[in-house]
């Protein structure tokens, strides 16, 4: 059974990135890419459905873990009655090939090893033929099926047994040893081995450069770094897509059916990771990001998707996954994201916004990248009043959602800033007619002026926490009394034990059954309005409060159960970190 979403952390090579548990379990990997088949899947399952553990034995009597200073390099300490090792789990970078290393080192004592190493491809259903080979002067475990192979090396080889291969031998004060799993096609030959302590000195060395980068002036510094180091190993190393969370449905309502497919790039999710990287100071990734980019929205503007595959693939479609029985029996369990196909009118808005700040940090635009952006934008003018799914990607009927409403208005705004601020060519008045023709409608069909409130969508007068966004993106003043009453009204409706809900599922809405957990992201939202709107100290006492919620290693997941006190949904989650760090940015 898999453990609590928060007893997890994360490491990952930039090219895909696996769970690694509290009781030393690696439960989900998928293998080569962050979209590819799950061969690791007992966190949607059970130990036949695939893991890699490497543990003590005996009786564990403390666990504690963290991060290597400024990395994603993960040491887990296990204290036994008779001894202590440490296990340093991580994947290094770099050089084109998928492995992940696990050195265990006993530092006191003496304590019994547990080696269970279970190969499951195909999201945990097929069992491999897996045989022990002898490749460049050392004997390997070879595990083979269709086109994966995946191999083993280490000091001391498990034995195959019931489609295990387990093992257990003792370590005392001193010992180290060191293990490696390393895919490649199933036609091509062993790899050679990595130069262990080098690679993993030259990951080290890579990641704490990137995390020196990050701001020192900002309120709960440490966290903050830790999330862009998140940020960036959710970030594909080649093709510079940021996948939404390297998991799949892990259920935002335990035992329902809310449970969705993460491992792809929104256009939304990865221009709000970019702003969040913008304003943190880290310029250099916008360029690889606006080429991902033009490489995933080329052709008719008419074809844009909300999302896309991480080297930019256009099919995604969505199945279910029988066999596995669902993390916590939360069915079905879902491979794919129907959203692709979805209307989500304010997805533009978020893509210029983070284009415009790239220009604004003195990325150049080219002829192609600008002809893009303007192409997009004349398409959204020939259908900016049509209704859409939305930000949350509702699967009831479409309506005219207040926040895709004013992430239009933002699309026509940063395209008339492009023009007036930047030189670029464009039909700006037309652009400035469209800007003005949406304000007036939101002003006048999205807001409830007998509570002072804007609404989730014009035919209602429920709210929803993302009009919190209203301020931010600059449609109003922070300290606007629209803005104000707004704050007020998403407070008093949505606030769940100190926590924001996305929107009340009672309406029916999102045409789903069940319920679903406070929605971190919207939290942080809340930290950076209040902090517009000139109430800083609610802000950060709130933002205290929020990143007190991450786990034992600063990461979180996408919602969170106050009343249980468990994390809920994928994890980690770029939206909550991006959130953070913006948050923690309007703090400054």
């Amino acid at each position: 059974m898999a453990l609590p979403i928060e007893d997890y952390a994360l490491i990952g090579d930039r090219g895909t990135a696996a769970l690694v548990g509290k009781d030393g379990s690696i439960d989900w990997l998928c293998l080569p890419r962050f979209d590819s088949p799950a061969c690791f899947a007992a966190l949607l399952g059970t130990e036949e459905n695939g893991r890699w553990l490497l543990a003590p034995a005996d009786p564990v009597t403390r666990t504690s873990r963290r991060y290597v200073d400024g990395t994603a390099l993960l040491e887990t300490t296990f204290t036994t009655a008779d001894g202590e090792v440490v296990l340093l789990d991580l994947m290094p970078t770099g050089d084109g090939r998928a492995d992940v290393v696990r050195r265990l080192r006993c530092t006191r004592g003496t304590v019994r090893i547990r080696h269970d190493w279970v190969v499951r491809t195909d999201y945990g259903k097929v069992r491999p033929w897996v045989s022990r080979e002898q490749a460049h002067d050392e004997d390997v475990v070879v595990a083979v099926a269709g086109p994966d192979k995946l191999v083993l090396r280490g000091p001391r080889l498990p034995e195959g047994h019931a489609g295990h291969h387990t093992d257990e031998f003792d370590m005392s004060a001193g010992d180290e040893v060191t293990f490696s799993t390393t895919w490649v096609r199933s036609w091509h030959e062993v790899p050679v081995p990595l130069g262990m302590t080098e690679r993993i000195r030259e990951t080290i060395a890579e990641q704490r450069a990137w995390s020196r980068r990050s701001p020192d002036d900002v309120p709960l510094a440490d966290m903050v770094r830790r999330s862009l180091l998140t940020l960036l190993l959710m970030t594909h190393a080649e093709t510079g897509g940021i996948v939404a969370a390297p998991t799949t449905s892990l259920p935002e309502d335990f035992g329902g059916e809310r449970n969705w497919d993460y491992r792809f790039c929104w256009l939304r999710d990865a221009a709000l990771t970019l702003e969040s990287l913008l304003g943190a100071g880290y310029d250099d990734e916008a360029l690889h990001w606006r080429r991902w980019l033009l490489r995933a929205v080329a052709g008719d503007p008419a074809d844009l998707q909300i999302m896309y595959t991480v080297d930019g693939g256009r099919q995604l479609p969505e199945r279910e996954v029988p066999h596995l029985p669902g993390y916590a029996d939360s069915r079905p369990v879902r491979i794919g994201n129907g959203a692709v196909s979805q209307r989500q009118n304010d997805v533009l808005g978020e893509v210029m916004i983070a284009l415009d700040l790239a220009r604004r940090s003195g990325l150049e635009e080219t002829s192609n990248s600008w002809s893009l952006q303007r192409s997009l934008v004349e398409e959204l003018a020939d259908h900016w009043d049509e209704p859409d799914n939305g930000l949350w990607e509702i699967r009831g009927p479409q309506r005219h959602f207040t926040h895709s409403r004013v992430m239009v208005w933002v699309a026509f705004d940063r395209a008339v800033r492009a023009v007036e601020e930047h030189g670029l060519p464009g039909p700006v008045e037309r652009w400035r007619e469209l800007r003005e023709r949406v304000r007036e409608e939101i002003l006048d069909k999205g807001f409830d002026s007998a509570r002072g409130t804007f609404t989730q969508h014009y035919d209602t007068t429920e709210v929803d926490a993302s009009l919190l966004t209203i301020s931010l993106v600059g449609f109003l003043p922070g300290d606007d009394p629209r803005v104000l009453g707004t704050i007020d009204a998403v407070t008093e409706d949505l606030m769940r034990d100190g926590l924001l809900l996305r929107y009340r599922t009672q309406t029916g809405v999102d045409g789903l059954a069940g319920d679903e957990h406070p929605f971190l992201a919207c939290s942080f939202w809340l930290v950076t309005a209040l902090a517009a709107a000139g109430r800083r100290d609610e802000a950060s006492a709130l933002l205290e409060r929020l990143c007190g919620l991450a786990n034992d290693v600063g990461l979180l997941s996408e919602e969170y159960d106050a009343g249980n006190a468990r994390m809920a949904g994928n994890f980690p989650q770029a939206f909550s970190h991006l959130a953070l760090v913006q948050a923690a940015l309007s703090l400054r």
